[in-house]
């Protein structure tokens, strides 16, 4: 059953992001303002071309690979990540932290947009949000912590946009929003997983506390039209 995960935003858009999905046939993708990532079935060079043609902006996309891709020229690639895939298969001891956790919804974008452009957990976008299940931490009027769900490749959930704000880290502020996230999940009967970058040694020893394992190394490629292809 792992190996939906080899290809998890193609198995995403076509089962638990269903709704947010477009395109047809091999090619599936969200639009750009909720992520850059696309699926395709098989992330071949016939479905690569015709992801270029049929995919209506010119924003960078993002596309997961358990292996390595050959990209047609019609793509330019701007960087390729390497990232520790961890899954979380068992139950987690109780967090306990004393901070007052909220729900995030459409007033808290311009915070949430603000917090990961300082903190760069990942692509987060103006309807990022959409993907549901957002919650944060407050100091006073300044969001400081969040956490939420980006891909839902059934029965799978990935937890995403982890981050804490710099002046508060050593809390345990995103220790107990993932806690939080692992519980939701899980008792809606899914499985959490999540990626990290795999240089990012700290993050990983805090999700291995929670109980994830790294399933295997994947690369996520960001690429970018090449309109004189």
């Amino acid at each position: 059953m792992h190996s939906i995960l080899d290809n998890p935003a193609w198995h995403a858009l076509t089962s638990g992001n269903q709704s947010l999905a477009h395109g047809s046939g091999p090619v599936r993708y969200f639009w750009n303002d909720v992520s850059p990532f696309v699926g395709l079935r098989t992330n071949s060079a016939d479905q690569l071309i015709t992801l270029h043609e049929e995919i209506p902006f010119d924003s960078p996309v993002a596309i997961v690979s358990p292996t390595e891709i050959s990209w047609p020229r019609q793509w330019t690639v701007i960087e390729t990540v390497t990232v520790s895939q961890m899954v979380c298969l068992r139950a987690t001891k109780a967090v306990r932290k004393e901070a007052t956790v909220v729900p995030l919804g459409l007033p808290d974008i311009p915070q949430m947009l603000a917090l990961n452009k300082l903190t760069k957990p990942g692509p987060f976008e103006q309807n990022t949000i959409q993907f549901g299940h957002y919650e944060g931490v407050y100091d006073g009027n300044r969001l400081i912590a969040m956490a939420g769900q980006r891909m839902n490749p059934k029965p799978y959930a990935e937890i995403s946009a982890v981050c804490t704000h710099p002046e508060f880290l050593g809390r345990g502020l995103a220790t107990l929003l993932m806690w939080r996230q692992i519980q939701r999940i899980q008792a809606a009967g899914e499985i959490p997983f999540l990626h990290v970058r795999a240089d990012n040694e700290r993050a990983i020893q805090v999700y291995a506390g929670l109980g994830f394992e790294t399933r295997k190394e994947i690369l996520i490629y960001f690429v970018k039209k090449d309109n004189t292809a």
